[in-house]
């Protein structure tokens, strides 16, 4: 950024946008906090499913200790016989129930963590309606009531059929976190001037990876990850809601919904007066107008459209590719492996470790706030994408070596934080906000839409696979990743355009001129090559 777009943008930096932005963003810090809390307690929750699940209102043969065969009358939870365990026993604490069999408690464990991103799938199709309908801030508002009910249900578990509640609160909140992951980026690109777009885009990013590690850091067993206060752990997003839902009555609406869909000048004046201060607000205006005018040639776009019509191919292909390939980067099986590479490495406390993984995680994605706007996004995004390659290529030498060189563990504990590194540089927090930067005001929230349930699609898929993948493939697995980071480096390199300091308009006339080939970028250069970031 240079010192002319600097002092704009310290000019732009109000009060207001800072309320604004950080108000929207708490829904992501709830999407980082439900995904990282559910890996703490599992062994209790499954423990706690076990003891549920054996608490059936009905007779059931079972072996005591002494191994005597006994009829013992279940009742249903809430009563002395659930609660006699105080809580501390594990599923089969003296007895052995045939009824509840290890894969039906790992089906309901699974469908524990799986229910959050089927909630995300379904609700993010509505995104686009919702937002239209109600207005980014108002429809915040209402969502936050899933939110509420969901983190609800999950800490009351252990007052009813915990499995129940849990599977249930899971996906309300999943319902919740899939509309918060449309309208928070629709809402934060649309109020940030040009100047800070990339800078406060990062921010959802940022948002997720501190849920993540307050999740993780709450998760010890000396705070909320313990038999007694689980259930608190798993709830206390809800905090979150109640807090967004109160800023967000301070909240001025988008200035660019008020203007294009509502037509109302006046307010979007207003509300762009109360998000940049003393500016004259006519520059935006005037933009605005000339979106508008070209959303109304557009008419209205539906899912549909976006994909049938040739004018939006180019820019829908790339929306969905920098989801994916923020889903498949590995990013999820660096996780999974940490605390296992930590333990052979001889790390006394691996927790530490791996909760210190998390601490380079929200580091680096707050450096990557600096950097989206100096670097750009596309540069960013393609070198993130090659030092995370390089990345899972030390990885896989230094697992499949480890057995032979005990130093290899140190060369994958480096991999992993590099890994991370990387990927908060540019994949993690740029394909947030890149899909808002690459659609006007028409085709947007349908775009929005389509690439929130693409990346919901690809996290319930690398959920469910990728311990199957793991076990097939075991330290091979990061060179199926390292061959995705691959392709996805070329097609980045090939197809994603570069976004910082453009216009709406300007960058979606640049997807308009013609279906663009191997010379893409050229041409996006050309287009833009005089302007200023």
């Amino acid at each position: 950024m240079d010192g002319k777009s600097k002092m704009q943008a310290e000019k732009h930096l109000t009060g207001t946008l800072v309320l604004s932005v950080f108000t929207a963003v708490l829904g992501f810090f709830q999407y980082g906090y439900s995904l990282g809390v559910i890996n703490a307690p599992q062994k209790m929750i499954e423990a706690h499913y076990g003891r549920v699940l054996g608490a059936i209102p009905m007779v059931r043969h079972a072996t005591n200790t002494s191994g005597d065969d006994v009829s013992i009358n279940v009742t249903v939870p809430g009563t002395e016989a659930w609660g006699s365990s105080g809580g501390t026993l594990p599923p089969s604490a003296g007895f052995e129930d045939p009824a509840v069999s290890p894969h039906i408690l790992t089906m309901y464990w699974s469908l524990s963590v799986s229910m959050f991103a089927v909630g995300g799938m379904i609700s993010s199709f509505t995104v686009g309606w919702i937002g239209d309908r109600l207005g980014r801030v108002k429809a915040m508002l209402v969502v936050n009531v899933l939110s509420i009910a969901g983190n609800l249900l999950m800490g009351l578990a252990k007052l009813g059929p915990s499995h129940i509640l849990i599977i249930a609160g899971r996906a309300i909140t999943g319902l919740y976190c899939g509309l918060s992951s449309g309208l928070v980026p629709m809402y934060v690109s649309e109020v940030s001037p040009t100047a800070l777009r990339g800078a406060l885009g990062t921010l959802h990013q940022l948002a997720i990876v501190t849920g993540i590690l307050i999740s993780q850091v709450l998760g010890l067993d000396f705070l909320l990850g313990n038999d007694e206060l689980w259930p608190l752990l798993l709830g206390l997003s809800g905090v979150a809601a109640l807090l967004q839902f109160f800023l967000l009555l301070l909240c001025p609406e988008s200035p660019r919904y008020l203007y294009i869909k509502l037509g109302k000048v006046e307010e979007a004046k207003k509300s762009l007066k109360r998000l940049r201060g003393n500016c004259d607000p006519m520059k935006e205006i005037a933009e605005m107008e000339k979106e508008k005018q070209e959303a109304a040639s557009e008419k209205r776009v539906s899912i549909g459209q976006l994909f049938s019509s040739s004018k939006y191919r180019q820019a829908v292909i790339v929306a969905l590719m920098v989801q994916i390939s923020q889903q498949f980067s590995g990013i999820n099986a660096i996780f999974y492996y940490s605390t296992n590479i930590f333990e052979r490495a001889s790390v006394g406390q691996p927790v530490y470790a791996t909760i210190g993984v998390g601490v380079v995680n929200t580091v680096f994605t707050v450096i990557s706030v600096f950097l989206v706007e100096k670097a750009g996004r596309r540069s960013l995004f393609l070198a993130g994408l090659m030092g995370m390659l390089i990345s899972a290529v030390a990885m896989t030498i230094g697992l499949a070596l480890l057995s032979q060189f005990a130093w290899m563990s140190y060369v994958s504990m480096i991999a992993i934080f590099l890994f991370v590194i990387f990927f908060e540089v540019g994949p993690g927090p740029i394909p947030w906000f890149i899909v808002a930067e690459l659609f006007s005001q028409g085709p947007r929230p349908a775009a929005i839409a389509v690439a929130g349930f693409c990346n919901w699609a690809c996290n319930f898929i690398v959920g469910m696979c990728f311990q199957y993948i793991a076990d097939l493939c075991g330290p091979y697995v990061f060179v199926v990743f390292a061959v995705l980071l691959l392709v996805f480096f070329l097609f980045a390199y090939l197809k994603v355009p570069e976004t910082k300091g453009k216009s709406f308009e300007e960058i979606a006339a640049a997807f308009r001129r013609k279906k663009l080939p191997a010379k893409s970028m050229t041409e996006l250069e050309d287009l833009h090559g005089g302007e200023e970031a």
